[in-house]
């Protein structure tokens, strides 16, 4: 039966519980919104890869809201390149590919059923129906959050990783793709032989210049192939750059029963969020773009300023902040961030780290970092230490290590960085201190854990390693003499006593 909460919410049982579907939004509790466009009616002229939690926070909510404000040119086609996706396509496809947004902090709930997503396409070992949807006429706009890993380039040189055994199949083989890079270079080929205008190429990954990163890795695979078609790549395809920024967790089963017990709703997969959504744009598109600033996305001439602040201010205070919140016991971000000396020692590195960042135009460093720790101590999402924590060996060098090497050669102080790498490599020891093991998810777990049991009071061989460090952070004696007494420190006295004391010599 329908009854009242403790916080006066409505409760619902199974009885009144309505399967998210089209035909059944009408029935939906008054507070949930819902599309109010013709979904039927909306054209999906865009191609969206790697559909997962954060894409649908993001920029489908942005397009839904496009869609609402009567422009329906521009809808989403879904696809799904790996046999990961297959289980997201199910989900969808069984709710008319219609989703729940639950946006939260510790004021407001924002509820809302999206319907920007309208087709959805898997290659499921069948890459040609992917790929012709990929390359039709109605595709303006391809857009991707693959994640840094899906981009198959070298952590030390940025470039193209030829060993990737993907790359290298995708070459012998480039008309059944494995890779977003072989299915991007596919796509493009065969708009070249047909003469017909490329699709504006949008990556929306945490990665800095990410739109000519990946031009760049595009055009390098496909000079293996034809070197005109990476002509044809360089000086016809477009590739904005952008910045992308909204705290997603990955679900949880009680966010789900939440949905359903709360406001009576039986999604299989909704999407819990904050309230806080950034996106900006390099206004570079070829074929025409939908007006996104409708949910505040702000176009720009110049993305760099903004992706900075956001890879080093953000990203790199996750990372810095993930490793020793675990080693202290802490499970979740906002009970982290409710501990004073993890408190402390993160506005000490956003400090540290503000003079790599400069002028961003239309931003106050000062409240921007304020925001930060209000966002990650939002208790309503629960954000994961764990999810902050996974794939250091691709997040560090762009969001740590390269601010860090501009540091060194600056001379400027470096004690928070430092410290955040000893804990980072006491956390891949695989243990915490009661002695609980630690799952290490990372593209390159065994070889950085192999490194990182080696430095047990020198981290040297740990900062040397290249495809995450640049050479110059191995090279400064101070640097690595100071990150190999703080690992001493921590591995002999413990992660909390260590941070006390180095946040008492910082005072």
């Amino acid at each position: 039966m329908l009854g009242r909460g403790e916080a006066g919410m409505a409760e619902f049982d199974d009885a009144h519980a309505v399967q998210l579907g089209d035909r059944r939004l009408a029935e939906l509790d008054p507070r949930v919104h819902v599309p109010g466009y013709e979904r039927k009616k909306a054209t999906a002229s865009i191609c969206h890869i790697g559909v997962g939690g954060f894409h649908r926070a993001h920029q489908a909510a942005c397009t839904d809201a496009v869609l609402a404000s009567g422009d329906l040119a521009w809808a989403i086609c879904g696809v799904g390149i790996t046999p990961n996706d297959a289980a997201m396509e199910s989900a969808l496809v069984a709710q008319d590919l219609l989703y729940t947004l639950v946006a939260r902090d510790r004021n407001t709930i924002d509820v809302r059923v999206i319907g920007s997503i309208v087709e959805y396409h898997l290659a499921a070992g069948s890459p040609a129906a992917v790929l012709s949807r990929l390359a039709s006429p109605e595709t303006r706009i391809i857009t991707l959050t693959v994640t840094e890993n899906a981009y198959c380039f070298r952590g030390d040189t940025g470039e193209l990783d030829f060993d990737n055994p993907g790359i290298q199949a995708d070459l012998r083989s480039p008309r059944a793709p494995t890779t977003v890079i072989g299915y991007l270079t596919e796509v493009l080929s065969t708009l070249r032989s047909e003469r017909r205008q490329p699709p504006t190429i949008l990556s929306c990954d945490n990665l800095p210049h990410n739109g000519s990163r990946l031009k760049r890795l595009v055009m390098s695979y496909a000079r293996e192939l034809d070197p005109s078609l990476a002509t044809y790549v360089e000086q016809e395809v477009s590739f904005p750059c952008t910045m992308v920024d909204r705290i997603t967790p990955a679900t949880r089963e009680e966010d789900t029963a939440f949905l359903r017990s709360e406001y009576g709703i039986v999604d299989t997969w909704p999407v819990f969020c904050e309230t806080f959504c950034q996106w900006i744009i390099e206004d570079s598109f070829s074929r025409g773009r939908p007006d996104w600033s409708t949910f505040g996305a702000r176009f720009v001439p110049d993305v760099v300023p903004y992706e900075l602040m956001k890879i080093r201010l953000l990203n790199g205070t996750h990372s810095a902040l993930s490793y020793m919140s675990y080693l202290l016991g802490h499970r979740d971000v906002d009970r982290a961030m409710a501990d004073s000396d993890v408190l402390a020692f993160v506005r000490g590195y956003m400090n540290e780290l503000r003079p790599t960042v400069g002028d961003v135009p239309g931003i106050d460093l000062d409240e921007y970092t304020a925001t930060l720790v209000e966002r990650f101590s939002n208790s309503a999402i629960r954000d994961q230490v764990s999810r902050l924590a996974i794939d250091g060996s691709r997040k560090i060098p762009n969001s740590v290590a390269d601010p860090l090497r501009e540091m060194l050669i600056a001379g400027l102080p470096t004690g928070h960085i430092a410290f955040a790498i000893a804990a980072w490599i006491r956390y891949l020891w695989g243990s915490d201190e009661a002695g609980e093991p630690i799952e290490i998810v990372d593209p390159y777990a065994e070889r950085i854990r192999a490194v990182a049991a080696r430095c047990r009071t020198d981290a040297l061989p740990f900062l040397s390693l290249r495809e995450i460090f640049p050479p110059e952070v191995a090279a400064n004696a101070r640097f690595v003499t100071m990150v190999s007494r703080y690992l001493e420190r921590i591995a002999g006295k413990g992660t909390r006593q260590s941070l006390r004391d180095f946040l008492t010599r910082c005072r």
